[in-house]
């Protein structure tokens, strides 16, 4: 594949440069077989943008080169931060109040996440200085593709719902606790005060970048339709902003959006539809987002000894996060069935691991890349496998609109091809 890229370079000079060329031709087959995978397996468009990356990245494809950096960096950034954004405007906390046992849900299958998986890595024999990363990334499910799943399958129910305030809770912590690890990659030992503090510092400043988001948001709502295009485009423009202060100050742009959106939900408790009146802007900036991740992820070593970690880790992962939420669904007002599709749905990991695991590259030369080795195979096979098992769980509690079937072509409508 490099040598047919050499030649294009030759041949075709565009004033945006060849990747420009790449990538618009990877994000087209993409968009094509998201469409495809979705028309005629039933299966969430976010399986097909995977496996068109995935492809490219074993081909040798050369538009994403690791560890990401620049252009690269900010574009997962800011697509992991829209995501967030929305998520974090699903949650209302006065929720919290009417049923506490959410919360301790997602506290113990977070704790649990951790636990299970630093003892599985240890035991295997890995480095503690690995596995702790490592066990603090499978803390992170994905509401980046729980959200596409649900968006796909047209879903709504206390499952759907309970599972992506899950997931959202479990990648604020991720975020929180991997931020914060990643600044303390190269100092060793530390105290409870060394390693608290680090924890304060990006959890305050992303409060605060995420908290003057918000403002920013509810004071421009209050003259602006929130149907406008040109509201879409300030939100976009403003979480971007958000994200890059974020990351300059020593916070977290993700979870400054995360937060942003909580805020805002409480500032402003009318349910909006984001997707809608982010529009087709934010939807390709999340295709590319998934393309991406599996480009970079394919691109890691792959070898038995890896695939043994990575399966170790993965099935440990599972386990707590079953565990976990069935623990915490004394009390919940979920049946335990309903726990075992929440968990189910949960598995997901995607954008935000690759994002942590890019800033754990970053700060240590040597533990990073051992990290790194096992880390992208994880998120590749869970990106996959776990929007797949996500769907699977949302069909099985009963709560898709749309029958997880393949259609034939006859019957294709205007309706389809507005998907």
């Amino acid at each position: 594949m490099n040598e047919v890229m050499a030649i294009w370079a030759e041949w075709i000079k565009p004033s945006a440069g060849l990747p420009t060329v790449q990538w618009s031709m990877l994000l087209a087959v993409a968009a094509l077989t998201g469409h495809l995978v979705l028309r005629y397996a039933g299966i969430p468009k976010v399986v097909g943008y995977s496996a068109v990356g995935a492809f490219a990245g074993f081909a040798g494809f050369t538009g994403a080169a690791w560890p990401l950096q620049g252009t690269g960096l900010f574009l997962l950034e800011l697509g992991v931060a829209v995501v967030l954004f929305e998520a974090g405007g699903r949650i209302p906390l006065r929720w919290f109040r009417h049923n506490p046992m959410v919360l301790v849900q997602s506290l113990a299958e977070s704790a649990l996440t951790f636990f299970f998986v630093y003892w599985t890595l240890t035991f295997l024999g890995m480095r503690e200085a690995v596995a702790e990363p490592l066990a603090l990334l499978a803390m992170a499910a994905s509401p980046a593709v729980l959200s596409r799943v649900i968006m796909d399958t047209r879903a709504s129910g206390p499952v759907t719902e309970r599972a992506m305030v899950l997931s959202t809770l479990s990648t604020l912590y991720a975020l929180t606790f991997c931020s914060a690890r990643a600044g303390m990659m190269n100092t060793a030992d530390q105290s409870l005060t060394d390693t608290l503090y680090p924890v304060a510092v990006v959890l305050g400043l992303s409060v605060v970048v995420g908290a003057g988001l918000a403002l920013a948001l509810r004071s421009a709502l209050r003259v602006m339709s929130p149907t406008s295009e040109n509201t879409a485009i300030l939100l976009l423009a403003l979480i971007a902003a958000g994200a890059a202060l974020a990351a300059h100050f020593g916070g977290s742009a993700p979870l400054a959006a995360l937060l942003g959106g909580m805020m805002l939900k409480q500032l402003n408790p009318r349910p909006w539809s984001w997707p809608r009146q982010m529009g087709t802007a934010s939807a390709m900036l999340t295709m590319l987002m998934f393309v991406l991740v599996s480009v970079v992820a394919a691109q890691a070593d792959w070898s038995g000894q890896v695939a043994g970690l990575v399966l170790a880790l993965v099935a440990a992962r599972a386990l707590a996060k079953i565990t976990g939420v069935a623990l915490g669904n004394v009390g919940s007002g979920a049946s335990w069935k309903q726990a075992l599709w929440v968990s189910c749905a949960m598995s997901p990991m995607s954008s935000v691991a690759l994002l942590l695991v890019s800033q754990f590259v970053a700060a240590s030369s040597t533990l990073g890349p051992r990290i790194a080795s096992i880390a992208l195979p994880a998120i590749l096979l869970m990106e996959v496998l776990g929007a797949i098992l996500s769907t699977f769980a949302i069909h099985r509690a009963g709560e898709s609109s749309r029958p997880w079937a393949p259609r034939p072509f006859s019957n294709s409508t205007a309706g389809d091809l507005r998907e």
